[in-house]
């Protein structure tokens, strides 16, 4: 249906996932095989679904997808705060992924609504 390589918002999500691998680096060790492992899972399904949702056959399988990229988006700012409350991470460290965060959230409603 599209060309995901494309799509800003697929571009703004795997900026994202950079930006979350990097900061993973931060936590301990002791981390990595449960909450990192979980973050970077949740990172990777927001590009992952909007790549697939754009190789679909119809708008609604797209939206259908961008949907499930939202939770994804959700679920990673989630973690991300979590990250920051059980003190891993700084406030200035998550802040600007949460920003991504919620501009990643209102250009998949903004494409949602464009594909009704």
């Amino acid at each position: 249906m599209n060309r995901y390589e494309d799509l800003k918002i697929w571009k703004k999500a795997m900026d994202l996932v950079e930006d979350v691998y990097l900061l993973m680096k931060q936590l301990p060790n002791d981390e990595k095989l449960a909450l990192i492992s979980q973050i970077k899972r949740s990172s990777i399904s927001i590009p992952s679904n909007i790549a697939e949702g754009a190789g679909r056959n119809s708008k609604k399988e797209f939206r259908h997808f961008l949907s499930i990229a939202n939770g994804s988006t959700s679920e990673l700012e989630t973690q991300l705060i979590l990250v920051h409350r059980l003190k891993f991470v700084k406030k200035d460290g998550v802040k600007p992924l949460i920003k991504k965060c919620n501009e990643i959230r209102k250009m998949s409603y903004a494409l949602q609504k464009s594909l009704n």
